[in-house]
């Protein structure tokens, strides 16, 4: 039996991030992957292919809207299908890309399904072939999390889907039902409107995305009902009637909407099932998530959990520096727990949205003083060449040190114009309101933004 200083289940991002800090730190080191690739659900049927589609449909929209190409916007009609297949191209550039990380620094897949023996001890199990046992030192778990599937729901009816499943759905649907007012729901119902499609989006809160600044939670909310989203706020499900030519989602408050695509988005089950971890001691939370603690370590302390099995924030950003954190800690347990206050946020609807530390609600709530600098993007001159004009960038400082406690960011681009920001205040030496000022930046670009806001911010300070 081949025995490893680590064993790291999954190849996704978090995966990913846990295997190459521990190879590059000297430890002997396999991954456990019971997909045909590597790359986990991000690559394959979540962020990346989803990502690869709501660029498609970005460049479609602009296509459609640039007044040179007015004559050619009868010929700009492309079906869902053909937009999905453009996405394989990324796909299968991410699965060369990342398949080189591990023959390079000769970190051994084991394609199969991961089976505890023990608390060190793993069986790979394939369909076909003799189980193969490998034990570890340390074992990382990262085998990421799939779309929830209430029991009362057929989803063998090939109208009814899942973040995972639309992906493979062929056809062009004129309207769309979305169950889910969370990030993914809200992405999709951004890539469906931008297709022509009549979508209708089922949220069980108050509200859109809640964790938002109030702000911009209402931008999104604003310019989805301009694009033609119908939103229903505070809704449940009751049921499901199929039809031969449609499908009509009954709510407990009496609606009935009738669509030809009923999109489940409404939560994410760890995959922990399946794995036979009660055999290692591990506790097991709702929903699948593995308890931990801030050090990403179970209830055996040389078995770590990563990535969406850790639970929120749940991003392929945070799941990939989350398996770093694991083994920096495993080498060394004085290292200090993970800043998630830094942890960047980026929802990718039409337009984007990407913020990072504190709310407004949350500063009010913790009583801290505080002042707000704001600008359109509209006044800024690359916005206006781009006619990328419906955004802004908020920033949220301390009025007696002026700190930058959140940014916020609403329009195009916004996931990256975030960094900026996130950068200042993950320095103590640079994170003032005043770096915006004194800073100079490219002209014309969209991170002048934080100069205007940051001036705007100073100049409302008595």
């Amino acid at each position: 039996m081949e025995h490893y200083d680590v064993i790291v289940i999954g190849s996704g991002p978090a995966g990913e991030g846990a295997a190459m800090m521990a190879t590059k730190s000297g430890k002997n080191v396999a991954v456990i992957e019971r997909h045909n690739e590597v790359g986990g659900g991000c690559t394959h049927w979540g962020t990346i292919p989803s990502k690869a589609l709501r660029h498609a449909v970005k460049v479609l929209r602009d296509a459609r809207r640039e007044p040179l190409l007015r004559s050619l916007r009868s010929a700009l009609q492309i079906e869902f299908p053909k937009l999905l297949a453009s996405a394989n191209s990324v796909i299968e550039t991410q699965v060369a890309s990342r398949r080189r990380f591990y023959d390079r620094n000769h970190v051994p897949v084991y394609g199969g399904t991961a089976w505890f023996v023990d608390e060190h001890t793993l069986e790979v199990r394939t369909k076909t072939g003799t189980p193969e046992r490998i034990s570890a030192d340390y074992i990382v778990i990262a085998a990421g999390s799939r779309p929830y599937h209430p029991p009362e729901l057929d989803f063998n009816n090939p109208r009814v889907r899942d973040s995972d499943t639309v992906l493979h759905y062929h056809a062009s649907p004129f309207a769309v039902t979305i169950f889910g007012g969370g990030v993914i729901g809200c992405e999709y119902a951004s890539i469906f409107l931008n297709l022509g499609c009549k979508v209708t989006l089922i949220n069980s809160q108050e509200r859109l995305l809640s964790f938002l600044d109030d702000e911009i939670a209402e931008a999104l909310s604003y310019h989805l009902h301009e694009q033609g989203c119908v939103i229903r706020h505070n809704e449940k499900f009751a049921g499901l009637e199929a039809r031969v030519d449609d499908v009509v989602l009954q709510l407990e408050s009496g609606r009935r909407i009738k669509s030809d695509l009923l999109l489940w988005c409404n939560g994410r089950v760890g995959n922990s099932d399946g794995m036979n971890i009660e055999a290692a001691g591990v506790a097991v939370a709702g929903r699948g998530q593995i308890t931990i603690n801030e050090h990403y370590q179970t209830s055996r302390p040389h078995i770590y959990a990563v990535g969406d099995l850790a639970g929120p924030p749940g991003l392929a950003s945070a799941g990939y520096v989350q398996g770093c954190h694991s083994v920096q800690h495993l080498m060394n347990p004085e290292h200090p727990a993970m800043r998630l206050d830094l942890v960047p946020s980026g929802i990718y609807t039409l337009p984007e949205i990407s913020s990072v530390g504190l709310t407004e609600r949350e500063l009010l709530a913790q009583k801290i003083p505080y002042e707000v600098g704001h600008t359109s993007f509209k006044s800024l001159a690359r916005a206006q060449m781009t006619d990328e004009k419906i955004g802004m960038l908020k920033l949220l400082f301390h009025t007696e040190t002026l700190k930058v406690l959140g940014v916020h960011c609403f329009g195009d681009g916004a996931a990256e114009i975030v960094h900026i920001g996130q950068t200042v205040m993950a320095s103590n030496d640079l994170n003032n309101m005043r770096y915006f000022t004194n800073a100079t930046f490219n002209y014309p670009t969209m991170a002048e933004a934080y100069r205007t806001a940051a001036y705007n911010g100073l100049n409302r300070l008595t």
